[in-house]
């Protein structure tokens, strides 16, 4: 996994789902990775799909679901292509609600979307339908739409995309109390200074092991790997309220607004302000 990208979410705790609709869409993102669920409607273009280990092209609607930390990436030279994208929490899979009989079959499509799914066959018109209709969606209505996108899924022909010896080298990379420990005590205090030294303490090794530790199992450096935490909170914070660029930079742990501003340009492609405005015109939140 060293060279693939954490993708940043703008999801929170209180989202349900998100949707990102994006009429023209760049297909210039890299191979990438994130913790949240994926449905992802490619349309109007043709080019060629990436998840986990599978390569394929597809064509003019391509339909696809992945699971949690699972590289996905679409490579398209044509310029009338519009992508819907559906985003929700890994954590929808432990709801209690999905724990019971009825809903089996959606529970069942969460964790096959550990090994990404393609959906080609006769249903995929209507829930194509349902994916666009969704986007003009707002309040309840929303939620059991989404909801019966799942059920249509779940109940649907759909192509397995990764082999077992993949999910097995990617399970392989992520299991560690450790590293666990480390993002946790990370997480919790992404507005201190969290030096390598502090951290690698922490879990009783010297700083030039634990940078060697943490980079084989996350795929990414320790400097990185916070950054990336704390690019993904200033994002959160960007889309959910009204604190200034200033105030966020601080709060994400930033020393100062001029290395804040460099890495989010690094890490989106555009300045806070920017992506403030950007989100606010691509981003439906559930």
């Amino acid at each position: 996994m060293s060279e693939l990208q954490q993708e940043i979410v703008p999801i929170n705790k209180d989202d349900l789902f998100i949707i990102l609709n994006h009429p023209n869409a760049k297909f210039d993102y890299p191979v990438h990775y994130h913790p949240e669920f994926e449905i992802n409607l490619v349309m109007n273009c043709t080019g060629t799909r990436v998840v986990g280990d599978s390569e394929e092209e597809f064509g003019t609607s391509d339909l696809v679901m992945v699971g949690p930390s699972l590289p996905h990436a679409w490579k398209s030279a044509d310029s009338t292509n519009h992508v819907i994208t559906i985003q929700f929490a890994e954590e929808m899979l432990n709801y209690p609600m999905l724990s019971k009989r009825i809903f089996s079959p959606i529970r069942q499509l969460l964790q096959d979307a550990a090994h990404g799914l393609s959906f080609e066959g006769p249903e995929q018109p209507s829930i194509r339908e349902q994916i666009i209709a969704l986007t003009r969606m707002q309040g309840f209505q929303s939620v059991t739409t989404f909801l019966g996108i799942l059920s249509l899924m779940a109940n649907a022909n759909r192509k397995r995309l990764v082999t077992n010896l993949y999910e097995q080298e990617l399970g392989s990379s992520v299991k560690s109390r450790r590293i666990h420990k480390v993002c946790e005590y990370i997480g919790k205090n992404l507005d201190k200074e969290l030096s390598l030294p502090e951290v690698a303490a922490l879990v009783n090794m010297s700083d030039s092991a634990f940078s060697h530790f943490f980079k084989k199992r996350t795929g990414m450096s320790y400097i990185n790997y916070v950054n990336n935490q704390r690019i993904a909170k200033a994002c959160t914070l960007l889309a959910d309220t009204t604190q200034s660029a200033s105030e966020i930079c601080y709060d994400c742990g930033f020393n100062n607004k001029s290395n804040f501003i460099r890495i989010f340009r690094k890490k989106k492609g555009m300045t806070p302000i920017e992506y403030r405005k950007y989100i606010s015109q691509m981003l439906i939140k559930y």
